[in-house]
């Protein structure tokens, strides 16, 4: 089986302006602190949550209030311009509604998620779908592990 890493954008790529460009597709009214907001969560690398948002925010606009940055991400996630994930912490995390489909594989130890694409595990979902009487039109694939050196079961 063959996963391919999905790449996010360099800091200096013009996909880094994603969210604003969506935002002013859906008509939607950009304050300087909403500008702000999508930019830090454009550049961001990892699945932030609003806490980490707002600490990254506050760095560039020290104006910035947490609630606006809930306000802000409820906003942009209720327009579909970004996703909300609970990888089992007890906390939403945000990113840029992907393009192209991936799936997460969430390191128990770190917390660290990282994002995959796989053909085989594509087609396996429609397939079972299929056997199952179904035509699959979305899904969540969220893997939960450890590594392969920390697992004491190995031994």
């Amino acid at each position: 089986m063959t996963e391919t890493p999905v790449t996010t954008p360099e800091k200096d790529s013009p996909e880094k302006n994603q969210i604003e460009a969506l935002c002013a597709a859906k008509g939607m009214r950009m304050t300087e602190q909403r500008r702000t907001i999508a930019r830090v969560l454009a550049a961001s690398d990892d699945h932030p949550d609003v806490e980490e948002l707002y600490r990254r925010c506050v760095k560039v606009d020290d104006r910035i209030s947490i609630s606006t940055v809930y306000r802000t991400v409820r906003l942009f996630e209720d327009a579909g311009i970004i996703e909300r994930h609970d990888f089992r912490e007890g906390r939403a995390r945000y990113e840029t509604s992907p393009e192209a489909h991936h799936d997460h594989l969430i390191n128990l130890r770190t917390g660290e998620v990282i994002e995959f694409q796989s053909e085989e595990i594509e087609r396996l979902q429609a397939e079972v779908a299929r056997k199952l009487g179904y035509r699959l039109v979305d899904h969540r694939l969220e893997l939960y592990a450890v590594p392969l050196k920390d697992d004491k079961s190995e031994h």
